[in-house]
């Protein structure tokens, strides 16, 4: 009997590529547009993967909706306009590691890669672009079809269009809100404790790793354990 087909779905921002200083260059250009103080770094990190038309409001519930609207504006044309001068590979540089997970992943005939991902659709198309992983993920979640994470419809649609079950399916994340999204959805989460969100945060996770091979030691472990 052959194995089941499963399902490996990656946030990105913290999970695989770290682009805190082009998100944070992006944050204090938005707060800079409607003359707002900037909030801490700590705060701003926190709230990465929820989707921006969400984030503001967090940060700046006083502001107007006309106001939230042109920091949304405002972050995206900084952080894409940044990203073009300085490169996608180096404004957004991939955890060691994480390139050749993905890599050693595909190639196994089972296992199938997705991304859910608060980044927009050309966010991630660049990426994507940036590094040539053209047909590495067969399912690619992100902020503009979906609500906001935690909500489960990311990786709801990730199974439907994988054709995977729950529970052949894992999150993987740095946020609390990849966390919640999973149990949401009724699959496992493995949260990364080198992103945004500290450790103590992912209490929602199955199981937190430090680095990529115990990613893989852990998704090796998962496997076997429901073969």
């Amino acid at each position: 009997m052959s194995a089941p087909l499963r399902l490996v779905i990656f946030d990105v921002d913290g999970t695989l590529v770290d682009s805190q200083a082009t998100i944070l260059s992006g944050m204090a250009a938005a707060f800079a547009c409607v003359d707002q103080p900037l909030p801490d770094r700590q705060t701003l990190l926190g709230v990465v993967g929820l989707s921006l038309e969400v984030i503001f409001p967090v940060l700046a519930p006083e502001l107007s909706e006309a106001a939230h609207a042109k920091m949304v504006a405002t972050y995206k044309h900084t952080y894409m306009t940044e990203r073009a001068e300085a490169g996608v590979v180096q404004s957004t540089p991939f955890y060691p590691g994480a390139l050749e997970t993905l890599h050693a992943l595909n190639a196994v005939p089972d296992i199938l890669l997705g991304v859910a991902t608060g980044k927009s659709k050309r966010g991630l198309d660049k990426l994507i672009e940036g590094y040539d992983l053209h047909g590495l993920f067969v399912t690619q979640q992100v902020a503009d079809f979906h609500p906001s994470k935690p909500h489960p419809s990311m990786i709801l649609q990730a199974m439907a269009d994988a054709g995977v079950d729950a529970v052949d399916t894992v999150m993987i994340g740095d946020t609390s809100f990849d966390m919640e999204m999973a149990a949401a959805a009724g699959v496992r989460g493995i949260g990364v404790s080198w992103g945004y969100h500290g450790r103590e945060r992912l209490h929602h996770a199955d199981v937190v790793v430090d680095d990529y091979p115990g990613l893989n030691n852990v998704l090796k472990e998962m496997w076997s354990a429901a073969s």
